[in-house]
């Protein structure tokens, strides 16, 4: 569900320190972090709760939230103006189809999609951030050795994730259909819709993935 039209929002976005102009920066992100750690993104971020507990966890790898809704990023912007401190996390407000105008192959280790929309229409397959199509974009822009952790709670757009990742030739490095009860519970950070989903009682399905 879509946050309403925030009015100002994309004023408040052009004009705020921690959202960069993703077109001058493609090959150079780390000149904006001022250090070569590892670059980690996350492609439909929403009000940036996950993104943003991540930076302050690990203060050693650089984090880059990615959306494309205006009134959704600027509530990230909330959250990241009260980490002055923090140095490592910053926004670009974009569509998720042009990653590779954006960053250089092998430029990013790590990619996280969270609670992504499913576009439940066939006719929107392609849209979908697991999609064949997409899986292609990151493979060409991570590094090596770098990966794609998915979670959802939809059980449709999951069984189309593990076949479309089939299809794209990626290993699955570990799937659960429990997130929460399983084995890889322990250090998970929850988005505001995986708290809202696990509250409701349903199953939170997640997925890592490693191109081949």
């Amino acid at each position: 569900m879509r946050l309403r039209n925030v009015k100002g929002s994309r004023e408040l976005i052009a004009e705020n320190k921690y959202v960069i102009e993703e077109t001058e920066m493609k090959g150079k992100w780390h000149e904006i972090f001022g250090n070569k750690n590892p670059i980690h993104i996350e492609i439909g971020m929403g009000k940036g709760k996950f993104i943003t507990e991540l930076a302050k966890r690990n203060p050693q790898i650089n984090y880059i939230g990615i959306e494309k809704y205006s009134s959704v990023l600027v509530r990230a912007i909330e959250k990241r103006e009260k980490e002055e401190d923090m140095q490592n996390l910053y926004f670009i407000r974009m569509d998720a189809e042009y990653l590779e105008n954006v960053f250089d192959k092998g430029e990013v280790a790590y990619i996280y999609l969270n609670f992504s929309d499913p576009w439940p229409k066939d006719r929107h397959a392609k849209r979908r951030l697991t999609s064949e199509q997409f899986l292609s974009r990151y493979k060409n822009i991570l590094s090596d050795g770098g990966g794609v952790t998915f979670k959802t709670d939809n059980t449709a757009l999951f069984d189309f994730s593990l076949e479309e990742a089939d299809k794209a030739g990626w290993k699955k490095v570990n799937v659960t259909r429990d997130l929460h009860n399983s084995e890889f519970a322990e250090g998970n950070v929850m988005t505001e819709y995986e708290t809202k989903f696990s509250e409701m009682g349903n199953p939170i399905y997640r997925m890592v993935i490693k191109p081949q």
